[in-house]
């Protein structure tokens, strides 16, 4: 008798490789067995787990290649026995009037004939909230939090309606906090009211923890929920699954340690300035020795080399907004940003070669490009270290196949000392 293939409940598409395992994190915390992939499988899928999140680059990318690469997701998840299909975004809801959150919505909606779906970024563990349809970001809407600065994504408006709105063709409406905060059944009465004023896409509110578990059941029917990170914390109760600490057991750790950062956010710009106030060896690429030919990555990897036995290196890009913005103007901005991302994981790619098996990666475009030149195709996912920023187990190509630890953390998350607690939180 041939034996049955496994078969997940939640199949996840995530639009950047931190977002996935952000993702995967709050699932493992609920008790989910999680995998993440990087990229579609070309295979039927091999692990006894409870979800999968398929990984994609697709966050910047032009929006008819998202759409594409998101309906090959979901084939394969489909074909993998998934019972609800997760859609995430980024906590910011990163985008921009063509996209890619609203045409990606409405493919993955037309694919599986969802007429109705909603749609938050709320993650209020990480100060996220949303509140009559804005987006805050701490306590700042999200045009003051430094987004508005994002060099690829700026965010200049807060409400969210409005932003998905530019995007879709479909209606957006809201499902505000007075229907949440009165639970499940009060929202499908919301939901029902604005299916009759010809809205399909649904904006929600909440500002805890609390409202995103009393929205998981009024979400347990729905064949497409699209959200960042916070929704996913009230999913697993609707399949009968809770917490457990077995879910998040991953390998024991060793080996050299090692970050690397290319993200421009307020938060990361803070950690880098913590692991260098607290003297540990950190090096910056200079982006212009990069456009003008010199071996930056030889360097960096020379510079790194005899540091590595006593402690943990930081190699980074990081910079202020100003800074970057002079940069992308003299080499524009799509070169400036791949042109630094393949450095950082050519320099990824070689610190692992030199026997770093605990690695943390900073920032989103950079994660994804580091992940591809260590030839991970699949992360197990453990341990929180802080809100959406989980420690993750693979088989690396560039360490001959030997297992590593790796932290991919979005450029918004994690304290002020996230680089330097990292690896304590991993022994």
């Amino acid at each position: 008798m041939t034996a049955q293939a496994p078969s997940i409940v939640l199949g996840c598409i995530a639009d950047d490789f931190t977002g996935a395992t952000d993702l995967a994190n709050n699932l493992v915390r609920a008790g989910m067995r999680v995998v993440q992939t990087i990229g579609v499988p070309q295979a039927p899928l091999a692990a006894d787990v409870d979800a999968v999140v398929v990984a994609l680059k697709s966050r910047t990318i032009p929006p008819a290649e998202a759409v594409a690469q998101s309906l090959d997701a979901l084939r394969w998840l489909q074909a993998q026995g998934a019972r609800q299909i997760y859609f995430k975004y980024c906590s910011t809801f990163d985008s921009t009037p063509a996209g890619n959150i609203g045409p990606v919505t409405e493919a993955l909606m037309d694919a599986l004939q969802c007429d109705f779906t909603i749609a938050t970024p709320a993650f209020p563990d990480n100060k996220r909230t949303v509140f009559k349809g804005y987006l805050f970001v701490g306590d700042v809407l999200l045009d003051e939090s430094g987004m508005q600065n994002h060099p690829l994504t700026p965010m200049t408006d807060a409400n969210l309606v409005r932003v998905l709105q530019a995007q879709t063709r479909r209606k957006v409406g809201l499902i505000d906090h007075v229907a949440v905060a009165q639970g499940a059944e009060a929202v499908g009465a919301r939901i029902a009211q604005l299916r009759s004023e010809g809205v399909a896409i649904a904006i929600v509110d909440a500002v805890s923890n609390d409202d995103l578990l009393r929205l998981g059941p009024a979400l347990a029917a729905m064949p497409l929920v699209t959200a960042g990170s916070g929704v996913a914390i009230g999913l697993p109760a609707n399949f009968g699954i809770a917490p457990s600490s077995t879910a998040s057991a991953l390998p024991a750790a060793g080996g050299l340690r090692a970050v690397v950062s290319g993200s421009c956010s307020l938060a990361t710009n803070r950690q880098v300035a913590d692991f260098v106030a607290a003297g540990r060896p950190a090096l910056a690429l200079d982006p212009l020795q990069l456009a003008a030919g010199g071996d930056a990555v030889g360097q960096a990897l020379a510079w790194a080399a005899p540091l590595l036995p006593e402690g943990p290196v930081l190699i980074y890009s990081t910079a202020e907004p100003s800074a970057v913005k002079s940069v992308q103007g003299r080499l524009g901005v799509e070169e400036a940003g791949a042109m630094v991302e393949r450095a950082l994981a050519a320099i990824a790619r070689g610190l692992v070669e030199r026997g770093v098996r605990q690695l943390v990666v900073a920032g989103g475009e950079t994660s994804g490009a580091c992940v591809q030149a260590l030839g991970i195709a699949q992360l197990q996912i453990g341990g929180q270290i802080d809100p959406g920023v989980p420690w993750c187990h693979a088989a690396s190509a560039a360490a001959g196949g030997a297992g590593l630890h790796i932290a991919l953390k979005s450029g918004n998350f994690g304290s002020d000392d996230f680089f330097s607690k990292a690896f304590g939180a991993l022994r």
